[in-house]
């Protein structure tokens, strides 16, 4: 049998989207489907949203691409922007997460290795992240299933427990130069980390001239209702990846940083060629115009504050399939206790609701941050009516 032209690494299912209205996407047979997956968290304002459909539309009609060899207005404006709203100085542009956590290591080892401390190269990972699937950063995950058919892995990562202050404290080493770090796991099943933990990384990174490197690529962007999750924990990174929502459907990523960070980061140590073109950054800025401000990430809080206390009253009907509820904003997960790709399948084909499957068993739940009460209210129906018709695999 001759291979798809679609290189088949994705399992894909039969839902073909063809066109989106604002929380919902319309397949290719006419099925309509409440999407509480986003594109994996991506299409944060929709799939019709009119501001960044015009702002894209306007920017196509008048330059796409230049390359970074020229001055760089929209970039130039979209980067002061995030300097503005966030901790840092100074921001590089990718066309994906997984660039941009690439973008942040080569940052941390460059503050090291730009001063002449060669030897100071390893980041200290946790167990279960999940930073992308280029050889960087499945290097820096410490996932078999992302490894296997990819060995050897590149050097330079120490792995030890999410949320286990001591482990990274006796992990830090002669060749130390950072943590790298998802305040909340999402792949890795929107396991939360505690303020404890994260401030206790900013404080060893203080204590030891370390770079705190954060993974905001899913949680950026006011998936949790702050504009980045740092902000939950009063405390502020060297470093952080963003991406996902920053385009809102487009393409985008950046790379921020604070101006001591960014010190080994010169002419000549870093680039891309589609990174930050006129495009990406009419999106970028059309994003932020709609989610930048208090009045839009306390809706969030809201309606995640709403989701969250539904869910758990939602589980306690269903004792035998769900155990708990977490996360912050519109990042929640429904622990479950069986295996969740099977309710995830049944959700979809069954009841029309989108959904993302997340490790440690979790139902991962990541609408558009637009949604309003008649998509929660839907969202509901449409969940209880699943797990009421929902029979568990027998070797779930």
């Amino acid at each position: 049998m001759a291979i798809d032209p679609l290189m088949p690494v994705y399992p894909r299912c039969d839902v073909r989207p063809v066109r989106g209205e604002h929380c919902h996407l319309i397949s290719e047979d006419g099925r309509r489907f409440l999407d509480f997956a986003a594109g994996i968290a991506v299409n944060i304002l929709g799939h019709s949203h009119a501001g960044l459909i015009s702002a894209i539309q306007d920017q196509a009609a008048t330059l796409m691409h230049v390359s970074n060899l020229y001055g760089s207005p929209q970039g130039e404006k979209l980067a002061q922007r995030l300097v503005d709203l966030t901790f840092a100085d100074t921001a590089f542009f990718t066309n994906s997460g997984a660039e941009a956590v690439e973008c942040a290591i080569k940052t941390a080892r460059a503050y090291h290795q730009h001063a002449g401390n060669e030897e100071r190269y390893e980041l200290i990972t946790f167990n279960n992240a999940f930073h992308g699937r280029t050889m960087g950063t499945i290097s820096a995950s410490n996932q078999e299933k992302m490894h296997k058919g990819f060995m050897p892995l590149l050097p330079g990562f120490k792995y030890v427990d999410f949320d286990d202050l001591d482990a990274v404290k006796a992990a830090i080493g002669p060749h130390t130069a950072g943590f790298l770090v998802e305040p909340i796991q999402g792949e890795g099943g929107i396991r939360v980390a505690s303020d404890a933990f994260m401030q206790g990384l900013r404080a060893l990174a203080d204590e030891h001239d370390l770079m705190l490197v954060l993974d905001e690529v899913q949680t950026g962007v006011a998936r949790t209702g702050r504009f980045y999750a740092y902000e939950l924990y009063g405390i502020e990174p060297d470093i952080l990846a963003t991406a996902k929502g920053l385009g809102g459907g487009f393409p985008l990523g950046a790379c921020l940083a604070t101006e001591k960070a960014a010190r080994g980061m010169v002419f000549g140590t870093h680039g891309s060629t589609y990174g930050g073109n006129p495009l990406a950054m009419a999106a970028g800025n059309a994003v932020l115009d709609a989610v930048a401000n208090d009045v839009f990430l306390a809706s969030v809080v809201e309606k995640g504050e709403r989701i969250k206390a539904g869910l758990a009253q939602f589980i306690g009907n269903y004792p035998d399939l769900f155990e708990q509820v977490r996360g912050h904003g519109l990042m929640l997960g429904l622990k479950m206790k069986i295996e969740s790709r099977p309710f995830v399948t049944h959700l979809r084909d069954n009841h029309g609701l989108l959904t993302v499957s997340a490790g440690d068993n979790t139902l991962r739940l990541v609408p558009p941050l637009v949604i309003g009460d008649a998509e929660i209210d839907e969202f509901f129906e449409r969940l209880s009516a699943g797990a009421a018709s929902f029979t568990p695999p027998e070797n779930a």
